[in-house]
């Protein structure tokens, strides 16, 4: 079965590990804040990359020294993972991580002083991606979104995109909030900036090869319309010439429209340049579809 693009780009994403452990804790935040769920009682994660599932236990031990409650026996195998911590001191631990109290917060929050570093900032949008993200294949349309069951979060990524030099726009789908993008370039930039610059290439590269592409369609339309326009030029010259000999009017005509007569009928295929090259002597285009428009006006066309 063929990888998808979007999959594809998670699993490059996968390859590099966090260097520090403050990264490592704001990528863990970035997935928590778009997994499943995440709230005083239960962490739930599910995905569908199997890069991903290799890198969460990693990432966790990393980011909280600790293990999930609940892990697949093959986070390789293909098909949806599922992830999960239910211990009380577990998730006390995490919360705390980001200085929050589920007791007492009704809401979910992007704390950004966990995310004061530029390289923290860049670890949180690569595990929001990595959970709530996804990407469309660049050999069909742009778009790359973020998806979240959290309001707040949704809006306080927005600020943050921004922030960071981003431009995203913002919707609903039935009960998640959704920011996206719809500009390659815009795709490229983020796709560069969260660890994936071989699928930022391949999208762009995408988007040269349909330019290349429609720019040679267009081409190839434009000068078939203008052969089929110079084909109905070309017939109805000769066919001005032939009523022109039937009346007796061409061998009183001058010299120069007789050659130019004798030289379309004997020579119906040619283009206009290649024809004035065969006058005695040569003509520039120009005279020579002069004398050509002079033969239809005296055969009455």
């Amino acid at each position: 079965m063929a990888v998808s693009f979007s999959a594809e780009t998670k699993e490059e994403l996968c390859r590099e590990v966090p260097s520090s452990r403050c990264c490592a804790q704001a990528e863990a935040y970035g997935v928590l804040l778009f997994c499943t769920a995440f709230s005083s009682s239960e962490i739930r994660i599910i995905t569908g990359s199997s890069a991903f599932s290799q890198r969460l236990p990693a990432l966790f031990r990393r980011a909280f020294h600790l293990e999930f409650d609940q892990d697949p026996d093959r986070p390789d195998h293909p098909g949806k993972q599922v992830f999960g911590i239910t211990e009380p001191k577990k998730l006390c631990a995490i919360h705390e991580a980001f200085g929050s109290d589920p007791s007492i917060t009704l809401a979910h929050h992007i704390n950004l002083a966990a995310l004061e570093e530029d390289s923290c900032r860049t670890a949180f949008l690569r595990g929001a991606f990595l959970t709530g993200g996804s990407v469309s294949d660049p050999d069909g349309s742009y778009h790359l979104e973020l998806v979240t069951s959290h309001y707040h979060v949704s809006r306080e990524l927005f600020s943050l995109l921004l922030e960071v030099g981003f431009n995203p726009k913002q919707t609903t789908r039935k009960s998640n909030y959704v920011t996206y993008f719809k500009q390659s370039e815009t795709i490229a930039d983020f796709l560069t900036a969260i660890g994936a610059p071989l699928a930022a290439m391949k999208l762009m590269n995408a988007k040269l090869e349909k330019h290349l592409r429609g720019s040679v369609n267009r081409r190839v339309n434009c000068d078939s319309a203008n052969l089929d326009k110079a084909v109905d030029a070309a017939l109805d010259q000769v066919e001005a010439i032939k009523r022109l000999k039937r009346s007796g009017l061409l061998e009183d005509l001058p010299e120069k429209l007789k050659q130019t007569a004798w030289l379309r009928s004997e020579h119906p295929e040619l283009t206009l340049s290649q024809l004035a090259v065969l006058c005695d002597p040569p003509v520039t285009k120009s005279c020579l579809n002069h004398r050509l428009r002079k033969l239809m006006e005296l055969s009455g066309r």
